[in-house]
């Protein structure tokens, strides 16, 4: 990444929970590290009428509740010295008249435009950017998901963008690939030999990828109704997430460098027929139960959800890659809402050894690594247990917050540094969304042909029972049932 001396990042969505909860505090923790440059502007735009000040108490407010123990009072106030509020609609061409004469005095800083607002705003917002002449090459425009429902809106919308800013300008994110953990399993892959051997179908026996919730929909029900855990889950985050895990080293770490790598995991995906997703995935939805000592409603009972939705609040599946590196190996994915726990896992499961000293006392090695609620990347061995003659399990832990005195920056922190840096590498391409949507569409219109819904489970298990049985079939366990 190369040094900026200036730059002006812009929120669109700057009143919205993503831009108050997460995107302002990322920015403040790098100012209060001293990674942002000195001159920089943070310019929220909403379509309400207010000013400056207010916007700044209303932020101040937010700031003190999510960055808890993380908050300074002069570090605030020295960060809240960037921030501008403009009252901006999408579709009001006159309104970005303003934003340029704002983006105009400081004309050779480097642009970012954050589009947190709905899809359907994408492409107004870009066209209207290109109207004022802020789409040149020192402008970069930020797409948060989702990014269409199926192939077609997604084509749509990338082509909408697309007219007015180049692929090198377009930043598709992702936050979990801005994880430490997840920048730690790359480092951990490509920047040792020891792992490299055996990362391979002849000594792993397969690999599960867990992202789970104890939360429901919340507010966000007409959203999730017409979304689902497929399109809001495993078409990105969880497939990215394969991705990393399975892609070949890549010649550098250039952004097209590991793109390409990632772009070959997806198009080795074997396809699913309609069989295959009747045998292969399973989709839940939760009915009434309690999480976490506390009684919840069912789905169907969730304010806004519609009478007899067959919105799946769960998917579990398993996939399989078709090279020579992973052939035979099975990754199973699942992901859904008020589930056990929360939880963002990769399980790296080793097979195991072709023959016990020590008899049935034995189980296979592992590979975990943690994203959340806790960063760790553990590896789970047999030891003998001392003063008895049995083998116990126990495991090297890499912990974050034990073996680096420093905070462990949030995935935001490091994705926005690397969009006003000119970083890609963390990106999604438009040609890795369009292999994971070709990928997931077989199910959605499986999903969509058939007449049976989902199956349900109770809130606080771990899903369906098929989920597990989804396994068994293998010969296999999830990690928490092991």
């Amino acid at each position: 990444m190369t040094a900026i001396d200036a730059f002006d990042i812009v929120f669109f969505g700057g009143t919205g929970d993503l831009a108050l909860r997460k995107l302002l505090p990322a920015l403040y923790h790098q100012d209060q590290d001293g990674n942002l440059p000195s001159e920089g502007r943070v310019i929220c735009l909403g379509r309400s009428p207010s000013d400056t000040a207010a916007y700044v108490d209303k932020a101040h407010v937010k700031a003190k509740e999510y960055l808890g123990s993380h908050y300074n009072e002069s570090d605030w106030k020295k960060f809240a010295a960037r921030i501008e509020y403009l009252k901006v609609d999408a579709n009001t061409e006159a309104d970005f008249v303003a934003l340029a004469e704002t983006l105009n005095k400081f004309p050779a800083r480097e642009r970012v435009f954050y589009l947190s607002t709905a899809p359907d705003f994408f492409a107004p917002i870009a066209k209207n950017l290109a109207a004022q002449g802020l789409n040149q090459g020192n402008s970069r425009v930020v797409l948060e998901k989702p990014l269409g429902h199926d192939l077609e809106s997604s084509n749509k919308i990338n082509d909408e963008v697309g007219e007015y800013f180049t692929e090198k300008q377009i930043y598709r994110i992702d936050h979990y690939l801005g994880k430490e953990p997840v920048l730690n399993l790359i480092a951990l892959r490509f920047a040792n030999t020891l792992l490299e051997p055996l990362w391979r179908r002849e000594w792993i026996r397969d690999v599960q990828i867990t992202v789970t919730e104890q939360v429901g929909v919340e507010t966000r029900a007409d959203f999730y109704d017409k979304t689902g855990a497929l399109r809001d889950m495993v078409q990105n985050h969880l497939l990215q997430l394969l991705t990393i895990v399975a892609m070949e080293p890549p010649a550098s770490i250039d952004a097209d460098a590991v793109r390409d790598e990632k772009l070959k995991v997806l198009r080795a995906l074997k396809p699913l027929s309609v069989d295959d997703v009747k045998t292969k995935v399973v989709r839940g939805q939760y009915r009434a139960g309690a999480v976490g000592g506390k009684p919840v409603v069912g789905y169907q009972d969730e304010p806004g959800v519609p009478a007899g939705s067959k919105a799946e609040t769960f998917v579990a599946l398993k996939a399989e890659i078709e090279t020579w590196r992973w052939a035979g190996v099975p990754f199973f994915l699942r992901t859904g809402k008020r589930l056990g726990d929360r939880l963002a896992q990769i399980v790296i499961n080793f097979r195991e050894v072709p023959t016990s000293t020590f008899g049935k006392n034995t189980r296979p090695n592992r590979l975990v690594i943690e994203l959340q609620p806790d960063e760790s990347v553990r590896l789970y061995m047999m030891a003998k247990e001392p003063g008895k003659d049995r083998l116990r399990e126990v495991y090297l832990d890499l912990d974050f917050k034990e073996a680096f005195s420093t905070r462990s920056p949030e995935a935001y922190e490091r994705l926005l540094m690397d969009v006003i840096k000119g970083d890609l590498s963390l990106f999604v391409r438009r040609d890795e969304q369009r292999a994971a949507w070709r990928w997931v569409e077989p199910i959605i219109e499986s999903w969509e042909n058939s007449s049976e819904g989902p199956k349900t489970y109770t809130a606080g298990t771990w899903g369906p029972a098929a989920s597990s049985a989804l396994l068994s079939r293998d010969g296999l366990c999830w990690h928490e049932e092991a």
